[in-house]
C-alpha cells in the first residue's frame, strides 16, 4: 500500500530545486565522527565513519549509507548522524569505495547494485556487537542498492531499514537527469566521477579499461559513464544491462524486513517510472509518497532557520521497529 507523506513544504520551498540545492547550502548541522579502515575479503578497504562520542554498546547501531559521491560531509548523512545520536543510538557510515577522500586500491568502484561490501560490513557489526539491535538508512543510490541488498539477504542483521530518494528504475533516472535544469545535477556529479575515475587510473594505468577509455571528455551523460566504465568495470555487457539487473523497483517484492521508503513526486532526478503498483508491495514495505520534497531536500520551516523533516520521521519510525525489550531514551 501506498500511503500519503505527511511532509508539507513551506511556502518559500515548494519548488522541487529549492529544495534539493538549498537543503544542500542551508543545512549547517554538524557531527563529531571518528574513521575506522576496514579490510575486505579482496584486499581493498573500506571506511566507516562512527559518530562520537561513542554510545554503549546496548545502543541500537543505524549504519547509513550515502548517495551518488557522497561521503560523511555530505549534508544529509551530517544531519542525520547529528539526529540519531541525540536519541542515544550510535549511527556509522559506511563509505563506498573511494568516496572517503583516499582512492581505493582495486580499480574496481561501486554502483547502485554493489551488495558484496555493506553485507560484508553488516557481517562484520554483527559479529562484533552479537546482541545489538542494528537497522540501515540508505540515500538514493544508496539506498537503491539497500534494496538489492534487502532483496537478495532476506534474512539480514536488520531490525529494520529506510529507503530515501532511490532511483529504483536507474534506466528511466539516467534519462531524466539528462533533461532540462537537471542536466545542472548530471554537470556536478559526472564532474566528480570523472575526477575520481582519473585518481584511480592513476593507479592502474595499464589495465585493460583504462586504454579502452581514451577521451573521458566524449563521456557527456550519467548513461555514457555508465555504458563506458561502469558497466565493463563491474561485468555488464552494456549500460541497459547494469540498470536492467541492478534496478530496484522489481526487487522491493521480495523484502521482509521492515522497511520504510521515502519519496517525493517532484523528485528532479527521477519520474514517475520509479514509484510502485500498490498491490506490487509486499507486507513489509511502508512507503510514503509526499507531491514535494526534491531529491533528499524535504526542508520545512523558515528560510533563516530550516528543520528538515527526514531528521523527525526517520528516527521516529526506527523507533518503533527496535526489539519490545530493548530500552531507548
Amino acid at each position: 500500500m501506498i500511503h500519503s507523506s505527511r511532509f508539507q513544504p513551506p511556502w518559500w520551498a515548494r519548488n522541487p530545486h529549492l529544495q534539493t540545492i538549498l537543503a544542500r547550502t542551508l543545512h549547517r548541522t554538524r557531527q563529531l565522527y571518528q574513521n575506522e579502515r576496514l579490510e575486505l575479503p579482496d584486499g581493498d578497504f573500506v571506511d566507516l565513519a562512527w559518530a562520537t562520542p561513542l554510545q554503549s554498546k546496548q545502543a541500537p547501531l543505524v549504519v547509513l549509507f550515502h548517495g551518488l559521491e557522497g561521503c560523511v560531509q555530505s549534508h544529509y548523512v551530517q544531519g542525520m548522524m547529528a539526529a540519531l545520536h541525540g536519541r542515544g543510538w550510535q549511527p556509522v557510515l559506511m563509505h563506498f569505495r573511494g568516496c572517503s577522500g583516499e582512492p581505493n586500491r582495486l580499480l574496481r568502484a561501486y554502483h547502485s547494485g554493489a551488495i558484496e561490501d555493506p553485507a560484508f560490513v553488516l557481517q562484520v557489526l554483527r559479529r562484533r556487537f552479537p546482541g545489538r539491535p542494528m537497522a540501515a538508512i540508505g540515500y538514493s543510490l544508496g539506498g537503491n542498492m539497500l534494496v538489492n541488498y534487502l532483496a537478495s539477504h532476506r534474512r539480514n542483521p536488520l531490525c529494520a531499514a529506510v529507503v530515501v530518494s532511490a532511483p529504483l528504475q536507474l534506466a528511466a533516472c539516467a534519462d531524466r537527469i539528462g533533461q532540462g535544469l537537471s542536466r545542472l545535477y548530471q554537470r556536478y556529479l559526472l564532474g566528480r566521477m570523472k575526477h575520481n575515475w582519473q585518481r584511480r587510473l592513476a593507479r592502474h594505468r595499464h589495465s585493460a579499461l583504462a586504454s579502452s577509455v581514451t577521451n573521458l571528455a566524449r563521456v557527456n551523460s550519467l548513461r555514457a559513464f555508465d555504458d563506458h566504465i561502469t558497466a565493463p568495470l563491474h561485468g555488464f555487457a552494456d549500460a541497459d544491462d547494469y540498470y536492467r539487473r541492478c534496478s530496484g523497483l522489481p526487487k522491493l517484492a521480495d523484502i521482509i524486513t521492515p522497511t520504510l521508503v521515502l519519496h517525493a513526486a517532484d523528485d528532479p532526478f527521477m519520474t514517475d517510472a520509479v514509484i510502485p503498483e500498490a498491490d506490487a508491495l509486499p507486507p513489509a514495505i511502508t512507503y510514503e509518497l509526499s507531491r514535494h520534497g526534491g531529491h533528499v531536500g524535504f526542508m520545512q520551516g523558515r528560510p533563516w532557520r530550516p528543520r528538515y523533516w527526514l531528521e523527525q520521521r526517520v528516527p521516529a519510525w526506527l523507533e518503533h521497529h527496535w526489539p519490545p525489550t530493548q530500552e531507548t531514551p
